[in-house]
């Protein structure tokens, strides 16, 4: 036990003058933000006081013409709120406790995303049902379908191929039903676009917009919503592919009583079209189902949007298109990605469109 080595025999030797001792490093120091937030409890925000108009609870929207004039002023003023709390950060979950049913008979990137986010923003939820989620596959109707979700949640989605399923799921059903995309119509879209065309020139009323391309359900709903806000529209298309001509005399008595002044023109010169536009929107030229595809391309091949038909267009004229889009096809790559082109900002409001229609119809 002698040889044992004891500390207090043998005192450690001061550490050489040069020898500094470690500091701890915190990695967080130097961020700016705080390290812990707290959430919930009563630091929780809560929703301010948002006022909507009441006329449209319990609707459905199936066709461009289901709203009057003033009631999609409402939806577009109700729209730009809720925008404006979304960019500031400020909670609106004024639909809590409800929920959406979205059958969709197609795929769909916008309209699905915007609608499920859409819901969630508003403080509810949605389900998703696809065409082989239902027992419909199987033979259960129309209306069977329409009165067992309507049990179940406070709104129902539907993008289905034939116009007259929709009609048939509203008719049955006991909740709003909205038209999420049919062969006949797109109210979602152009009301989105005119809330997208509002933003950019401060208004509806003396804008003029030219669309190009196939006569098909956007254009249809761009006619009729356009129109009824005073906007006036023309299309370019090769005959075999305007528009409907009752569709057309319907837009012109709309933009007649819009008292704005706004025309409806039909033509199959692309440059006649875009004369004076102040908007150049476009479409798919072969989209689903169409089962002429190669034909199509060659008829519609003329209406391409270039960077010539822009030129022709007012120059502050902007370009649209609904999406998705086919580069180098319907529409030149270097016009699709210019800095004329707004289909970012279209795709963006699609979700704060359609959470107005959720929130007055369904609050």
């Amino acid at each position: 036990m002698s040889d044992a080595f004891n500390v207090l025999d043998h005192p450690i030797a001061s550490p050489p003058p040069d020898l500094k001792p470690v500091q701890p490093v915190d990695p967080f120091a130097d961020v700016p933000t705080a390290r812990v937030v707290s959430l919930g409890g009563p630091f929780a925000p809560k929703a301010r006081t948002f006022t909507v108009a009441a006329r449209l609870r319990g609707r459905s929207v199936l066709t461009d013409t289901d709203l009057t004039r003033d009631e999609i002023g409402e939806l577009l003023e109700t729209a730009a709120r809720l925008k404006l709390l979304r960019q500031a950060g400020e909670p609106h979950g004024f639909l809590a406790g409800k929920t959406l049913g979205l059958l969709f008979q197609h795929p769909s990137t916008r309209t699905r995303v915007s609608f499920e986010a859409g819901m969630a923003q508003l403080g509810g939820q949605a389900i998703f049902l696809g065409v082989n989620d239902l027992q419909m596959k199987r033979g259960e109707s129309i209306a069977d379908t329409a009165q067992i979700l309507s049990r179940y949640v406070d709104g129902i989605v539907a993008r289905v191929a034939d116009h007259g399923d929709l009609v048939a799921l509203a008719g049955g059903a006991s909740v709003p039903v909205f038209n999420g995309l049919t062969d006949k119509s797109h109210p979602m879209q152009a009301l989105s676009d005119l809330l997208t065309i509002q933003e950019r020139f401060g208004g509806l009323a003396g804008v003029k917009l030219a669309y190009l391309g196939d006569g098909n359900n956007v254009c249809r709903s761009l006619l009729l919503a356009g129109a009824a806000m005073g906007l006036s529209v023309s299309v370019g298309a090769p005959l075999g592919f305007q528009p409907d001509p009752d569709v057309v005399t319907q837009a012109a008595w709309l933009g007649a009583a819009s008292g704005a002044g706004a025309k409806i023109a039909i033509t199959d010169d692309p440059l006649a079209a875009v004369d004076g536009a102040d908007a150049v929107y476009t479409d798919v030229h072969v989209s689903m189902g169409h089962k002429d595809g190669a034909a199509r391309a060659v008829a519609l091949a003329p209406f391409k949007v270039t960077e010539a038909l822009m030129a022709a267009a007012n120059p502050g004229a902007v370009f649209m298109h609904c999406l998705p889009m086919h580069r180098d096809e319907e529409v030149a790559a270097t016009v699709a990605d210019g800095p004329r082109s707004i289909i970012f900002d279209q795709a963006e409001n699609r979700m704060h469109l359609q959470k107005a229609v959720l929130l007055q119809t369904m609050c």
